[in-house]
């Protein structure tokens, strides 16, 4: 028989692409999928979906319980967004509210992995079984443009504080100065906003919080960061190697370069 492993699923192309991962692993998949986030078509690469609004957690568990799951890899983004709009706690939920001092990402998902541990399922990694998606250190994709490294080296360390304070994982930088930092409304938003601020030349730095826990939030691109970024007009991408998924790569590659936005890998420690 098929071990079995459950997959919480959030919004984006990376639940699709883990669940093909696990598949080809040898995994029986169980899904539990988010009403207003997740895309209709994990249900044909999963065994099993279970659909159910953002703060059903004892819902949640009661699926994965009944098909048998021990063990859950989440996948995909819930947004915060719907904490103050769309939230359905129930009972388990309201217990994990009350014990949480702040609705910061790592209060919500450590509180998320406590009440899971607590009925003997343990959440893995979110890069056990997609590795082969972090990103690699130097030039991934686009255009060569070693010349706006300045850009990078300044932003960097910059983005990495503003991580390290649970606010946002992405900044946009342009001539050494910070037109956006990313916080509740998302990547995307901080982009647009960061863009019109810039002259075409401004540079997105995506990075993992300081000791980012890798069973959640593991910083991700992938096309749509890129369409983006264009409309934006942000003509430059760092992301953080080794700690940065990147989402149907060789999609993300051919539009990069399609788009003329030139991509890299970075490591602070080579500043």
């Amino acid at each position: 028989m098929p071990r079995k492993i459950g997959l919480i699923a959030g919004y984006g192309h990376f639940p699709m692409e883990l669940a093909e991962q696990l598949t080809r692993a040898g995994f029986e998949v169980h899904c539990v999928a988010a009403r207003e986030e997740t895309s209709p078509a994990i249900e044909s690469l999963t065994t099993s979906t279970c659909w159910l609004h953002v703060g059903q957690v004892g819902g949640m568990i009661k699926a994965f319980k009944k098909s048998g799951v021990d063990r859950v890899v989440m996948a995909g983004k819930v947004r915060k967004l719907h904490l103050f709009r769309n939230f359905r706690p129930d009972m388990t939920a309201m217990k994990g509210l009350m014990r949480m001092k702040d609705r910061r990402d790592d209060s919500v998902l450590n509180t998320i992995a406590d009440l899971l541990a607590e009925e003997g399922l343990t959440l893995l990694s979110q890069v056990e079984y997609a590795g082969g998606m972090l990103a690699g250190n130097g030039h991934l994709a686009g255009p060569v443009a070693k010349k706006r490294f300045a850009d990078i080296e300044f932003g960097f360390p910059q983005a990495k504080q503003i991580a390290g304070l649970d606010i946002g994982q992405t900044i946009v930088v342009q001539d050494q100065a910070v037109l956006a930092v990313e916080a509740i409304e998302g990547t995307d938003e901080a982009i647009k906003r960061g863009g019109e601020l810039g002259s075409g030349k401004a540079t997105v730095i995506k990075v993992a919080k300081p000791n980012q826990d890798l069973r959640f939030d593991v910083p991700s691109v992938g096309p749509d960061t890129l369409e983006a970024m264009h409309a934006a007009g942000c003509t430059l991408l760092a992301v953080e190697s080794g700690l940065t998924l990147i989402i149907e790569r060789q999609r993300f590659i051919d539009m990069a370069q399609h788009l003329g936005v030139s991509v890299y890998g970075y490591r602070e420690a080579e500043a």
